[in-house]
């Protein structure tokens, strides 16, 4: 029996990136899969292209994630909250943010987690299920001059602890992906080839497992936590990074 039969998934973000590839991985493992982006074009080929549904969606406000709520028919077994952007040479240290993309990266990172909890998880508490949160290595560790993007990655894992506490009872698993150097095209531009960015020193000097991550293998993590195998996870903070995350500044590459 395919892992996620007869369940029903939304997935944020889920024209590109790790969003598609959770996508197809979900249709394959037999789920009904709700895509919402903002990207129509891309929405509609990924969602025409693996059987999937549709819903364009900024998911920063209200209207429109419940118009994705409502798009479930009642039922809803998996939430991945996937969506979210990096404003590569926007963001920056906290004096030097402007406000106004200090409140677009709260806006689409953070807000539209509260929101599809918010409007999703009545029917989530129904039957039990899986709420998904993507957070980042930015959530858990010191990274400079991204302020905006660090501040609601850290607390996108705070936030998916408290309601593991709060919604374990109704039997709704909570648990967060924190992925870092995964090859998507967010992670391309936010390293543009003109930058200053070394990226051979990068993979040698900070990455253990000495490559980037793709969006299949994070994925593969997703599926594991909207599966019946992770029944009793709840409340986890998975770092998926390739050891990112544990690895001190070194001397040296070696």
């Amino acid at each position: 029996m395919k892992r996620l039969q007869g369940k029903t998934a939304i997935i944020t973000g889920g024209a590109g990136g790790i969003g598609k590839s959770a996508a197809e991985l979900f249709v394959a493992e037999g789920a009904k899969v709700i895509i919402a982006d903002i990207d129509e074009k891309a929405g509609m080929e990924t969602a025409a292209a693996i059987g999937a549904v549709f819903v364009k969606c900024d998911v920063s406000k209200s209207e429109d994630v419940q118009k994705v709520i409502a798009a479930c028919d009642g039922k809803l077994d998996i939430l991945y909250n996937n969506a979210g952007v990096y404003l590569a040479g926007r963001d920056g240290r906290i004096t030097d943010v402007s406000e106004d993309i200090w409140e677009k990266v709260i806006a689409i990172n953070l807000r539209s987690v509260f929101l599809f909890c918010k409007y999703g998880l009545p029917l989530l508490m129904k039957n039990g299920g899986s709420i998904i949160n993507t957070g980042s290595s930015a959530g858990m560790i010191g990274i400079p001059d991204c302020d905006a993007y660090t501040a609601t990655k850290g607390a996108i894992v705070q936030l998916t602890k408290s309601m593991a506490a709060e919604y374990g009872r109704y039997d709704v698993r909570v648990n967060c992906i924190s992925p870092a150097a995964i090859m998507t095209p967010m992670m391309r531009q936010s390293n543009p080839e003109n930058s200053t960015f070394d990226e051979e020193r990068f993979l040698k000097l900070r990455t253990p497992l000495r490559r980037y991550g793709t969006p299949e293998e994070i994925a593969k993590i997703a599926l594991f936590l909207a599966s019946d195998d992770a029944t009793y996870l709840n409340g986890a903070v998975i770092a998926a990074d390739g050891g990112i995350t544990i690895n001190g500044d070194l001397s040296k590459i070696n």
